[in-house]
């Protein structure tokens, strides 16, 4: 059974930094990609980023250069190191990943940016 949990949301101000981590379980951790999205009530849920099982990396228009998608296989856990925050960034935090044209998802981390 794949299982996806996030932690490492909080309350942070505005230009601050926060680190999420992914840890999976149920699945063979290298050979997944892995997916981070955000949900603003009222809104779609929106990519975030997106790490490949061989470490390429693809970021939203809104956070690149600000959020960093890593991985660490030993660890089944995938980070996403979120800096320079902005209140626009508030909303649950979901990781997903997609097997045989399944998606699984995390039950979400709030972030909350204030200025």
């Amino acid at each position: 059974q794949v299982q996806l949990a996030e932690s490492g949301g909080g309350l942070v101000q505005a230009g601050g930094s926060l680190r999420l981590s992914c840890a999976a379980s149920g699945i063979v951790f290298d050979a997944i990609a892995v997916a981070w999205y955000r949900q603003v009530p009222g809104k779609q849920r929106e990519s975030v980023a997106v790490i490949t099982r061989g470490g390429s990396t693809t970021y939203g228009d809104s956070v690149k250069g600000r959020f960093t998608i890593s991985r660490d296989n030993a660890k089944n856990t995938v980070y996403l190191q979120m800096n320079s925050l902005k209140p626009e960034d508030t909303a649950v935090y979901y990781c997903n990943t997609r097997i045989l044209f399944q998606d699984y998802w995390g039950q979400g981390t709030q972030v909350t940016v204030v200025s």
